[in-house]
């Protein structure tokens, strides 16, 4: 016997979805070139605050420096919604209802992210290995990481769930 009334089903919201692994990883390829300048800019306030003298000079401080930098850009423009990278691939950040995220779930994003890099240079780090083959692990590892985005339900990349944060088309609006 079949039963006239309505299949129930959860409401679906095409605004939702993940963004396609190529357009993430072009946008993300995209905000390290715009990092370029933001490391440049923040390598010359460093370098004149602490009358830096040699590129060497200070190095670990200038890492630090540059890791709070790099976590006010970011924490500042996701709980804006996105980087100039993201607006030009059409891409926003959002929790998991959809919302604009706060500072702290970003900062907790932020932190998070770097799972894109500590894992291959922590591995690699006791055995001196020259640029060609660190960078050849980060870069496999990164491609690791990225394609691990599949596994997921949402095909979200699992800093981002960790998170409790999503990337999602946002196309602009028209006038």
């Amino acid at each position: 016997m079949r039963s006239t009334e309505p299949l129930q089903t959860a409401p679906f919201s095409p605004s939702l979805n993940a963004p396609s692994l190529r357009r993430r990883m072009a946008c993300w390829l995209y905000e390290g070139i715009l990092l370029f300048g933001v490391v440049f800019l923040a390598g010359y306030l460093f370098s004149t605050l602490s009358q830096s003298r040699h590129a060497l000079d200070n190095r670990n401080a200038l890492q630090a420096f540059v890791f709070v930098i790099f976590g006010i850009y970011f924490v500042w423009f996701w709980a804006h919604g996105q980087t100039l990278a993201m607006k030009t691939w059409n891409i926003r950040l959002v929790d998991r209802q959809g919302r604009s995220v706060s500072q702290l779930r970003a900062m907790g994003r932020y932190t998070l992210s770097w799972a894109w890099f500590l894992p291959p240079l922590a591995a690699v780090a006791p055995f001196h290995l020259g640029v060609l083959e660190v960078s050849a692990i980060v870069m496999g590892w990164i491609a690791i990481w990225a394609l691990s985005s599949r596994l997921h339900p949402q095909r979200q990349f699992w800093h981002d769930a960790l998170a409790g944060t999503r990337l999602v088309s946002s196309m602009p609006m028209s006038r």
